[in-house]
């Protein structure tokens, strides 16, 4: 799926594409979700909430059977001992961020997660105390880091430094960015952005900015909510000192599942970092001996403060046995291919009525876009209405994601065709 081959706006573009398209058959690995007429819905919100793996029943019964025959030996005992569930994910979850496995943990959810390695990661001082944020960071990001801040004592009002885009722009520039951790590098004790932008679907040059952020001496970390499972990372490459996500978008692990967390080897190995703590942080030779001293588990597992939900864990575990069978390089090329697809046939066919916020650039994006229509929201209901799974954010703007698991490149010829008419019977 080379992108040199150029694109054909032609429905026979589009069947050819997925003939040749090696993870065609993935998509019958996981359930569809029926639409208008009883057909499966064209389902681009995996940026929002991942499509179940078929395998998901499977593993979750085999949790409760194990609880149900063994009860609280299923801690040791069994196919799938409780104690060591996390591990093989964790194996998995690395090659997908870039990390080691030992520096990989799947605890709580995202935005407990963000307070938890607060707790830790920022560490005010007289002089640095502020933080680095995005203008238009994903919500429950500026509610957790505002409110975390008042709780330390610090006024988030005289902390929080926010990058905004240019006047007139959209998406944020990687010199603006750098720019502003250099200029204010010595007050700053955090940097805590979000990887892919929720809204504009704009991918940040995190190397780059964990380069700038190490040369300044401030402490760096992400919310890759929508990027991991989407875009290629590299975190410990990149020397990101910490990282948070949720599982149940790209990872497809259902909703409410546990978030995943990448803590740095050489802090995890840290003794003197502040941490909240808990019994299951303890070393795992002693995490059953009920000891008065805590002695950290080796990796990210030491922030780790509670039991996992292993009920929880299961889809996960379905989820990441199918992208580790599909490829996750496979993934990333046929995602690249399906999203330049979708972007070629909107400026194709409708670039007199839309505006696309996202990055034309591969590099600057994963596989949303996000599409501007000016007085739009009777346009996004005709596309629901007709089969197309999108969401609408305000002011304006529906967001699509073809993810690789499980959308064809038809899929993208009939969402646009779709999103054609809508247009003309809605103006």
């Amino acid at each position: 799926m080379s992108s040199i081959r150029p694109f054909d706006s032609s429905p026979d573009f589009a069947r050819a594409e997925d003939m040749r398209d090696p993870l065609r058959d993935v998509r019958d690995r996981f359930h569809r979700p029926i639409g208008p007429g009883g057909n499966p819905l064209i389902y681009f919100t995996g940026h929002s909430l991942g499509l179940q793996p078929l395998d998901v029943v499977e593993y979750v019964d085999e949790v409760i059977c194990a609880w149900q025959d063994l009860g609280v030996d299923a801690h040791f005992r069994g196919e799938n001992p409780w104690l060591h569930y996390m591990d093989q994910l964790s194996v998995h979850m690395a090659a997908i961020v870039g990390a080691r496995s030992s520096e990989i943990t799947f605890m709580n959810a995202l935005t407990v997660n963000i307070h938890v390695l607060l707790a830790s990661f920022y560490r005010p001082s007289s002089t640095r105390f502020k933080v680095l944020m995005e203008r238009d960071a994903f919500p429950s990001d500026r509610y957790a880091v505002r409110s975390h801040l008042r709780l330390r004592g610090v006024d988030p009002d005289e902390a929080i430094v926010t990058l905004s885009p240019r006047p007139g722009e959209v998406l944020l520039r990687q010199e603006d960015i750098e720019t502003t951790i250099q200029t204010l590098g010595q007050s700053i004790a955090l940097i805590f952005l979000g990887g892919l932008n929720y809204s504009t679907g704009q991918l940040l040059d995190m190397e780059a900015i964990a380069r700038t952020a190490r040369e300044s001496g401030c402490i760096v970390g992400f919310d890759l909510a929508h990027a991991a499972g989407n875009v290629r990372l590299r975190l410990h490459d990149w020397d990101v000192d910490f990282s948070v996500w949720c599982t149940y978008k790209y990872l497809n692990s259902g909703p409410g599942s546990p978030g995943g967390v990448f803590v740095h080897e050489r802090h995890a190995s840290d003794k003197d970092l502040p941490a909240l703590r808990g019994w299951w942080g303890q070393s795992i030779d002693d995490r059953f001996k009920m000891l008065d001293d805590f002695v950290p588990a080796r990796g990210a597992v030491a922030f780790q403060v509670s039991n996992p939900s292993i009920l929880s864990l299961a889809p996960l575990r379905a989820s990441l046995e199918q992208i580790d069978n599909a490829g996750f390089d496979r993934m990333l090329e046929k995602s690249a291919w399906l999203t330049a697809y979708l972007e070629y046939l909107i400026l194709d066919r409708l670039s007199d009525s839309v505006q696309i916020l996202t990055s034309t650039s591969q590099e600057e994006r994963g596989a949303q876009l996000s599409i501007h229509i000016p007085d739009g929201r009777s346009t996004f209901e005709y596309v629901r209405s007709h089969g197309v799974s999108c969401d609408w954010r305000e002011p304006g703007v529906i967001r699509m994601a073809p993810v690789p698991l499980y959308n064809s490149f038809v899929d993208v010829y009939t969402a646009v065709d779709i999103l054609a008419d809508a247009i003309e019977k809605t103006k």
